[in-house]
């Protein structure tokens, strides 16, 4: 996968903080549940780490 998307949004702070609460929460077996394989559900997880990375250079990183 060569190619990227950029995605930008615009969130309330309420809203990113809690994206960021569920992106740090959900784990791969809840992912798993609504992909259509494993490798689906590893694209998702990587999507979300770079979701939670783009979050927490935004000032919302949960501990």
């Amino acid at each position: 996968m060569n190619d990227q998307v950029e995605v930008w949004m615009v969130l309330e702070p309420a809203q990113a903080l809690a994206l960021a609460q569920f992106v740090k929460r959900v784990r791969w077996t809840e992912v798993r549940q609504n992909a259509v394989g494993d490798d689906e559900a590893d694209l998702m997880m990587d999507a979300m780490r770079e979701l939670a990375k783009a979050l927490a250079e935004a000032g919302y990183a949960p501990r």
